[in-house]
């Protein structure tokens, strides 16, 4: 058993003062109220739950899409350095056969074990059923119909691990491709997309859970349509994943959202390799970006992901946009968790895994561990 306590913990999305976690072996044996034969006595800051990113594309100088089981290893060691503790490698759009292939080779990836890394909890596809008008980053001219047999080729080259998708909810077979993916355990996440209302609102009432950086790549909100903004913004159903990066979302805007539906927002980075590199050329899913001013593009300027980290993002969010720290803490923990369903992570509660974050008041993390291992944040070989 090992005891740490500090002068606050992050409950439930709310702080509770004083008391300890308790971690029996890679789980949280419980939460007391009492600091008293704790082993790690922490007298400043405040202890999370490990935090939870749903789209990362790639991170310090590795692309997953071509990354090597070396390369992973690289990119989960200094993901797990900004207090994420589970995250989800993001592959984007690509031909379904490349995809495929893709999927094959690095799902073995994901249970490669590694200590001082961060564990990666499934795999989330961000296309190829995308909207040809509202594209961004992505390739137009491979993107295709969700058919049934297409997204029978991605569930199974994925081999049980594909965990969230991104689809454009007007394609043809769109409605029924949510439906067949939700019956698989998939999480179906609307953006990339020129929905309407209607068809946003029908693509949740077959089981989508989650809307793809929020007002990027997506209808603007209209004050007579809404589009799949004004939807996610008002209906309860949807978990709102956001970039708050100051680039991708004005941070009135951001500030806009969380005060619209602050217990759905899910802060994402988007990262791609540039994430914690110097400026310089990367690659995102075979395509080469540029990075010059910390935000990538690709050639034609279009901006292509973010090297953003999420501790990066929660201080943005609580700095700049005025959230509350809870409010943040929370969209980075506990509500990206349940987007999911669950899996065992994000809060600090009995019988989840032992993912613990000590932060400093100013927010950075300052001490890790991970399935109740304290892991080495500093980033030298110990």
């Amino acid at each position: 058993m090992t005891v740490i306590a500090a002068p606050r913990l992050l409950v439930d999305g709310q702080f509770i003062e004083g008391g300890a976690v308790h971690l029996h072996g890679d789980r949280i044996a419980h939460v007391s109220s009492s600091a008293n034969d704790a082993d790690v006595i922490l007298s400043s800051g405040f202890l999370t739950a490990g935090l939870v990113d749903l789209q990362v594309n790639g991170f310090a100088g590795v692309d997953f899409v071509s990354g090597t089981s070396d390369d992973w290893l690289v990119a989960r060691r200094a993901i797990a350095r900004t207090g994420v503790t589970s995250f989800v490698p993001t592959f984007i759009t690509a031909p379904v056969s490349q995809l495929s292939q893709a999927l094959q080779r690095t799902v073995p990836y994901l249970d490669v074990c590694e200590p001082n890394g961060a564990r990666a909890i499934g795999i989330h596809l961000e296309g190829p059923f995308l909207s040809t008008h509202r594209n961004g980053a992505h390739d137009a001219s491979v993107m295709c119909d969700p058919a049934p047999d297409a997204v029978e080729a991605l569930l199974s080259a994925a081999a049980g691990r594909l965990i969230m998708i991104t689809l454009a909810p007007e394609r043809a077979h769109a409605i029924d491709a949510i439906e067949q993916l939700t019956n698989a355990g998939v999480t179906v996440s609307l953006g990339h997309s020129d929905a309407d209302s209607e068809i946003a609102l029908a693509a949740l009432d077959a089981g989508a859970g989650m809307v793809t950086h929020l007002f990027n790549a997506m209808r603007p909100l209209g004050h007579r349509e809404p589009g799949l903004a004004g939807v996610a913004l008002t209906d309860a159903r949807a978990h709102l994943g956001l970039i708050v990066d100051l680039h991708h979302v004005d941070p009135r805007i951001c500030q806009l959202a969380f005060n619209a539906a602050a217990d759905r927002v899910v802060l994402v980075t988007d990262a791609i390799a540039a994430a914690t590199m110097p400026p310089g050329e990367y690659e995102l899913g075979g395509a080469s970006v540029r990075v010059d001013d910390g935000l990538p593009r690709r050639i034609d300027g279009t901006i292509a992901g973010s090297s953003l980290t999420l501790d990066a993002a929660i201080r943005n969010a609580v700095n700049v946009c005025g959230v509350p720290v809870t409010q943040a803490l929370d969209s980075a923990t506990r509500i990206p968790a349940e987007t999911v369903g669950g899996v065992g992570i994000g809060n600090l509660a009995a019988g989840l895994l032992a993912d613990v974050v000590w932060w400093s008041e100013d927010l950075y993390p300052q001490r890790v561990w991970i399935d109740g291992v304290e892991i080495n944040v500093s980033g030298q070989t110990e």
